[in-house]
């Protein structure tokens, strides 16, 4: 009997040395001649213990990590060695099959991310095994209103960061005058720190293409752009492979399935501009023009690419779609809370034991994702806070982990959901420095267009600059309060309308280390003038 061996190849685990440990696989199976089928896949999100490799052996799998070349032969010899046993238990992350011995693989709800790790990205026959397209086929037995209300129930809002309904906002694009009409997938993952869209492209590109087959056929658009960054080399060449496939399989170009219906997808690539997840400007970059955001109204659904009626939703919101029509509606409305349904996935990252990518039921608490799932802070430091939403997200204090990962609770704290991204801060970093740190990225990335965003946020760094060097007064805490309101009202587009949050949540929860930031410079000030 063939032994199944799968080791994961994503962009992070290359990053940690995958392709010498299957090459090392690769050159043993053969020369040994061992009953082995190795595959190639995603990443299972398990960022602190890879490279990983997966031993399925009598239907048993045993996932193990870190695999360097040098243990590859330990390894093997612990499955085919003769009784011999070669493999140090602190190599084996876990023995069951539903990882329940390891929590934080087991703890976690997978949907979107359920077969990252699992399948062959580059194989369309995984896929279709794994129920592959059988969403949309079922989809194109309803009408596109039905598919529409569908998701309504579902209670999918996006996974982007605003939070908006996605049922509404397709119900606007079916409803909207005018045609062509255009979906677009925003890839654009943009947030230092966070690599969701990107684990899911490289681990499961067909589910993204399913999600938005089917929110074309839902709202009558013909023409799909997938706008990844050109920083994701891999994951575009996953998805050229993704797309190719698909035409060949018959569910994209002309004449779907002989339903008559007509959708192509295009790759676009990014040029990395963080103004670009926004959608206005990710709709101005691929028409070929600066990534600059303008004024709304007309909303994208009335007057979007190239004028025409659009819809932008990311990817963890598309590769939902498919889950939610082969399951039901009420199946993932249920696995959230009363107005946000489904699950959310996020890049655990920071002062944290076990870092990687994580996905959980909306209106999980963040005391269970961070220390249940994530082991709590390393070396034993106590937690400070967390930092939610990427440089647009703001910081949540320690005594406030029990608040619940839902967009109406993460608000009223001062953050937001954002794309995914979570930073674990322990009790060693400064939160001014933070705040400094996150302004200083989204000044950079400011795209200049508005006044308020433009001045107001380099007036903001300038602010926090003189704190931190030693040379900040106590009336610079009131000036940078009221500058952040200013930007925050004032600004054009969601990247100035935000970039305040770092700053106000530090202030609201810290102002104790602003004050004493600038209190410790008067002291050595008063102290040089007595000596």
């Amino acid at each position: 009997m063939s032994v199944l061996i799968r080791i994961g190849m994503s962009t992070s685990d290359i990053a940690a040395g995958a392709e010498a440990t299957y090459q090392a696989l690769e050159s043993a199976v053969r020369h040994r001649q061992l009953p082995v089928t190795l595959k190639r896949t995603g990443s299972l999100g398990v960022s602190h213990r890879e490279p990983v490799v997966e031993v399925v052996e009598n239907g048993q799998s045993t996932l193990y990590g870190p695999v360097t070349p040098e243990r590859v032969r330990p390894l093997l010899d612990q499955h085919f060695g003769a009784g011999h046993r070669g493999v140090s238990e602190d190599w084996v992350i876990s023995r069951r099959n539903d990882r329940s011995d390891y929590p934080f693989l087991g703890l976690q709800t997978k949907v979107t991310t359920k077969l990252c790790g699992v399948i062959d990205p580059y194989s369309l026959d995984d896929y279709l095994a794994h129920d592959g397209y059988e969403a949309f086929k079922k989809a194109l037995k309803m009408s596109p209103e039905a598919v529409v209300q569908a998701i309504k129930d579902s209670k999918l809002r996006g996974r982007g960061g605003a939070g908006f309904p996605t049922g509404i906002k397709w119900e606007l694009l079916r409803k909207s005058p005018g045609s062509p009409k255009y979906l677009i997938c925003n890839a654009d993952e943009g947030d230092p720190g966070a690599f969701m869209d990107r684990a899911t492209i490289e681990g499961d590109p067909h589910k993204l293409l399913e999600g938005m087959l089917i929110a074309a056929y839902a709202t009558g658009a013909s023409r799909g752009y997938i706008y990844v960054r050109a920083e994701y080399p891999l994951a575009i060449n996953v998805l050229r492979n993704a797309i190719r496939q698909a035409r060949e399989y018959g569910v994209l170009g002309q004449n779907i399935l002989g339903t008559g219906m007509d959708f192509d997808i295009v790759i676009k690539e990014g040029a990395g501009a963080f103004v670009c997840g926004e959608e206005t400007a990710l709709m101005h970059s691929i028409e070929g023009k600066r990534g600059m955001p303008r004024m709304r109204p007309p909303y994208p659904a009335q007057s979007g690419l190239w004028g025409k009626p659009s819809n932008i939703n990311n990817v963890e919101t598309l590769a939902s779609i498919s889950s939610i029509i082969l399951n039901g509606p009420d199946w993932y409305a249920g696995l959230g809370t009363e107005k946000s349904g489904g699950t959310k996935a996020f890049a655990l990252a920071g002062a944290i034991q076990r870092s990687g990518l994580v996905e959980v039921p909306i209106g999980t608490p963040l005391r269970r994702l961070i220390y249940d799932i994530g082991g709590g802070c390393a070396n034993g430091r106590e937690l400070k806070a967390v930092q939610l939403g990427g440089p647009s997200g703001g910081c949540i204090p320690a005594h406030l982990i029990d608040t619940i990962i839902d967009y109406d609770e993460l608000r009223a704290t001062g953050a937001i959901m954002g794309s995914g991204g979570m930073i674990v801060l322990d009790d060693t970093v400064s939160m001014v420095n933070i705040a400094h740190y996150f302004l200083s990225f989204t000044q950079d990335e400011s795209c200049g267009k508005c006044v308020p965003c433009r001045v107001g946020t380099r007036k903001m760094l300038n602010i926090l600059a003189r704190i931190l060097h030693g040379q900040g007064v106590m009336e610079d805490i009131d000036r940078l309060e009221r500058l952040c309101h200013t930007v925050g009202k004032g600004s054009l587009c969601g990247l100035g309308q935000t970039a305040p949050n770092p700053v106000l949540t530090t202030l609201r929860y810290f102002r104790h280390e602003y004050e004493q930031a600038i209190a410790n410079r008067q002291n050595g000030h008063e102290a040089a003038l007595a000596a």
